[in-house]
């Protein structure tokens, strides 16, 4: 007779890890979207071009993006609190050479080096959260806090960038990081337990190069197509990236200790909700990256009123989480993805519609089913990613579903914004002055008219507002057709 063990439940000190990790999870979210209100300043400030200005706002993404697979293994070996520990120093000292940078140029690699220090904490974040909550019930619960921490950090990034703005230079929007990394690093040595992998197995150096090379890749190639056109470096990038990809796929299905197990996205379910979640960042951060620019260059708010003004999607993506578990008791998990990413889509269609109105109630209602949509959609897309692997392979699961959100983010802020730049470029009048073709932030700067700048951005926002709804569409009817729907 098989006697069932009940998985022990955690206490106060579990939950008091969860705040820790939480605060982590918080930073980087934050991270990745603070930059989009800072744009008029630091572009008045570095004078950057439109290229380098989109690089400055996805190199932080590209580098995590690219790193989480190596990052998720290197945790399950040496340790998941003492590879978030390190992740923490090195992320603080990053922020000190963003904030101070004194050209693009070195913003951009501060950017970099930051994404690099965030592919150290991502992962270790879930697989802790995996290891401290062995109750199902309780896991899904911390997961649902932390999906919330990841989409409201987002969101709440051109909040707490607004205010900053309001009072300092833009470079305290990174600077602000560190006295937060100091109190993550003093509290996580006492309060995080240790774990990691058993029987890691020998590290693949050469499979964890493959997959930076084929992310980096191929994410440039669709950067370089949609801002540029398609050419000859574009095709040659996009070569490499699906040549590498697809030799790290057999190399991975060969190894004896992968970097991640590939065989996964073999289930139809698997697959779906890494797509879902993906898709669904995707659309979110373009939108966060050129909303808060309109809001401010278009309809004339301060940083810190364009900020607050971005709040219904933070609340809402945050009260999802009161309900989620809810909604997949009563109609099933791939119902409840798959009608997320419907919300969010008729959200983005309500956004393309409110654009052109005088007042901000309509643009503050589409953000509500914004945030609504994507909070569902991330929340059980996570944890149905995580619930799916054996304890000591969470580090690189947590990589799987942390390199869909980072790449959805890299992806979101490159394709999204490289049409926005494009479709705006098309819309403005033959008149319009250097400045004003190179951005609307740089026409602002300059000092040039802008009355039909702001018209041919509004008009190009709305063409990528429906463009995000109509890939929505596509990804919420994959999630409700292949992840299960039993209760």
């Amino acid at each position: 007779m098989t006697t069932m063990v009940t998985p022990r439940a955690a206490g106060r000190r579990e939950w008091a890890a969860l705040a820790v990790v939480t605060l982590a999870v918080v930073v980087l979210a934050i991270d990745a979207t603070v930059l989009s209100l800072a744009v008029p300043a630091l572009t008045a400030d570095l004078a950057p071009s439109a290229t380098a200005l989109l690089w400055i706002g996805d190199a932080y993404s590209f580098a995590l993006a690219g790193l989480l697979v190596t990052m998720g293994t290197l945790a399950d070996r040496i340790g998941r609190k003492r590879l978030l520990l390190i992740g923490a120093t090195g992320f603080a000292l990053a922020s000190l050479l963003a904030a101070f940078a004194p050209a693009a140029g070195w913003l951009i690699a501060g950017r970099a080096l930051l994404g690099v220090a965030g592919a150290t904490l991502m992962p270790s974040t879930l697989s802790i959260i995996r290891t401290l909550f062995a109750d199902a019930r309780q896991r899904t619960t911390a997961i649902a806090v932390w999906s919330a921490a990841a989409g409201g950090g987002a969101a709440l990034g051109p909040v707490v960038g607004g205010v900053l703005l309001d009072h300092f230079w833009w470079g305290s929007v990174f600077l602000i990081n560190v006295p937060v990394m100091v109190l993550l690093i003093g509290f996580g040595a006492v309060l995080l337990p240790e774990s990691r992998d058993p029987s890691p197995g020998p590290f693949d150096l050469g499979g964890a190069l493959m997959s930076l090379v084929a992310i980096v890749a191929l994410v440039y190639a669709v950067k370089h197509t949609v801002s540029d056109g398609l050419s000859a470096v574009a095709l040659i990038s996009a070569g490499v990236g699906l040549a590498v990809g697809y030799a790290f796929v057999r190399r991975q299905r060969r190894s004896a200790s992968p970097l991640i197990d590939v065989r996964l996205f073999a289930r139809p379910a698997f697959a779906g909700a890494v797509g879902a979640s993906l898709l669904a960042v995707f659309a979110f951060s373009g939108l966060l990256f050129f909303f808060s620019q309109y809001l401010q260059l278009v309809r004339g708010y301060s940083p810190s009123a364009a900020g607050v003004r971005e709040l219904p999607a933070t609340v809402a993506s945050i009260a999802v989480v009161a309900v989620a578990g809810w909604l997949v008791v009563r109609c099933g998990r791939g119902r409840v993805i798959g009608g997320g990413l419907l919300l969010a889509g008729a959200g983005f269609v309500g956004l393309a519609l409110a654009e052109g109105a005088s007042r901000y109630l309509w643009l503050g209602l589409a953000l509500v089913l914004v945030g609504l949509g994507v909070g569902l959609a991330f929340t059980l897309t996570t944890d149905a990613v995580l619930s799916a692997v054996p304890a000591d392979r969470a580090g690189s699961a947590s990589a799987v579903a942390e390199t869909a959100y980072e790449l959805g983010v890299a992806l979101g802020i490159a394709v999204l914004g490289s049409a926005q730049t494009v479709l705006y470029r098309n819309a403005l009048p033959a008149d319009a002055g250097a400045a004003a073709r190179d951005s609307l932030a740089a026409a602002a700067a300059a000092g040039e008219p802008l009355a039909g700048a702001r018209e041919a951005f509004v008009a190009a926002m709305q063409t990528t507002s429906v463009i995000a709804a109509v890939l929505l569409a596509v990804a919420a009817a994959i999630a409700w057709r292949v992840i299960p729907s039993e209760r």
